[in-house]
């Protein structure tokens, strides 16, 4: 973060505070300035730009302290003012801040806590000018139904996108879990001449073998036990639309051969039934997987690979896109505070050093959920770096490096550790199909994550 110029103004009627402040400040502000009175310290002001101002409650003359608050606060409401005083009570501190003071600190003063409360004061507004950047620059930031990203890789996706919307060719989203695959394919729909149809999500890898094909083309009344009615597929849902085939590759041999077949000959039938319907959609689908090595070891077909692969689209994981982290949480911040009526919250700058270095298994999607569960879990206005789950945090010594494992137990429990939390948020944590992927029971996986705070 760029440090601002950050000046000081010191009004008091004891030379010896005034000089005793400028001095013992030194360290703390770029500029430090001095008035005796409220109204040569309110000439001051006027005359110059000051971020901190720190005022002693009985000054000589006839506007005292919190006067002195009140209207030097009219003219800059985001200066902040710290109020000193040698007759400290509840009452004179409850006016200060009702005033909008910053703080209030009793004389004789512990210049330690004053240098204390003026760094406090500094951080304080450099946070609030980095959130405001950070608004303006989510304002300006490009935006593409509801994609957010100002990297060159992300602007390079968009310009596919704008391209590649309004045609009819399928189109193969590529790139790892919760990378927003599912909003690249809902832009695209919203951008072509078929966004007034209906935009159908199939998850491919959720779905059993022997319901798939049901999903996808329907079933007639009667065609197998419990097939109480006649269910168009999703490419009747889709109808003038688009249609979203989400893990296309974890399809079946099978189910591969069903689709190459419709996506040929633009028909297909309703399991059980015989009348050949016309499908008119717009098919695309995603893989976080490298199709080429499935193509290799033979679990993926080369011909339905380039029927769906007409015009494929790469979506950059978040490690690939750190400069975009800051503005995504301010995006999710504004969203998840006003979805769950929390006051506006802010992240800190260490936070926000550990978010942005952070690895990131499970993408926009980790991010997104943990800036949900910070803002339903913290208290404060503030988000600070010990508030943050310690799987983000690398291991550091007092010199800021990284440190390895003392044993082997801890190299494999970091190991462990890390796999887990990668297929949690691949698993958009669900349990069950987490413990499916890692070989374990739900009961084992429940005490892993306890035991490595993973919840």
């Amino acid at each position: 973060m760029n440090r601002s110029e950050f000046s000081v103004l010191i009004v008091d009627d004891e030379p010896n505070i005034r000089s005793g402040l400028q001095k013992g400040l030194v360290n703390e502000a770029d500029r430090i300035e001095t008035a005796a009175d409220a109204e040569q310290g309110l000439a001051t002001f006027e005359t110059g730009v000051y971020q901190l101002v720190i005022a002693d409650v009985r000054l000589g003359g006839g506007m005292d302290g919190i006067e002195l608050l009140g209207r030097i606060r009219h003219i800059d409401p985001e200066v902040a003012v710290i109020v000193i005083t040698a007759h400290g009570t509840v009452e004179t501190a409850v006016d200060a801040m009702r005033a909008g003071a910053f703080d209030f600190i009793s004389k004789p003063l512990d210049l330690n806590l004053v240098r204390q409360q003026v760094r406090k004061a500094r951080e304080h507004r450099e946070l609030r000018q980095e959130n405001q950047s950070l608004r303006t620059r989510l304002a300006d930031a490009g935006e593409l139904s509801n994609i957010i990203g100002q990297c060159a890789a992300m602007q390079d996706v968009f310009h596919q996108i704008r391209q590649v919307a309004a045609t009819e060719a399928t189109v193969m989203i590529q790139g790892e879990s919760g990378s927003g695959k599912e909003l690249v394919a809902r832009a695209l729909h919203d951008l072509s001449d078929r966004s007034g149809g209906p935009f159908v999500a199939v998850n491919l890898g959720a779905m059993p073998e022997t319901l798939l094909e049901s999903e996808l083309f329907g079933h007639e009344k009667g065609s197998f036990s419990g097939a109480s009615r006649q269910k168009p597929g999703c490419f009747e849902q889709a109808t003038g639309g688009t249609l979203f085939l989400d893990e296309v590759t974890e399809m079946s041999a099978k189910s591969q051969v069903d689709l190459l077949r419709v996506l040929e000959s633009r028909r297909f039938t309703r399991v059980g039934g015989e009348k050949l319907l016309e499908t008119d959609v717009r098919v695309v689908s995603a893989t976080n997987k490298s199709v080429p090595e499935l193509i290799q070891d033979g679990s993926f077909r080369e011909d339905l690979y380039y029927r769906l692969n007409v015009i494929p689209i790469e979506v950059p994981s978040l490690r690939q896109r750190r400069d975009d982290i800051p503005l995504l949480i301010e995006h999710f911040l504004q969203h998840f505070c006003s979805r769950h009526g929390r006051p506006m919250k802010q992240i800190a700058p260490d936070a926000m050093r550990v978010l942005v270095g952070a690895q990131w298994p499970g993408n926009v999607r980790q991010l997104r959920n943990l800036v949900e569960r910070l803002v339903v879990t913290h208290t404060g206005d503030v988000i600070d770096s010990n508030e943050l789950p310690t799987d983000l945090q690398p291991a550091m010594t007092d010199r800021g490096v990284k440190t390895q494992p003392a044993s082997l137990s801890e190299a494999v429990e970091n190991c462990e550790r890390e796999m887990i939390s990668t297929i949690l948020a691949e698993c958009d944590f669900h349990r069950e199909n987490t413990a499916k992927r890692l070989g374990v029971s739900v009961r084992t996986l429940h005490y892993k994550m306890g035991r490595y705070g993973l919840h």
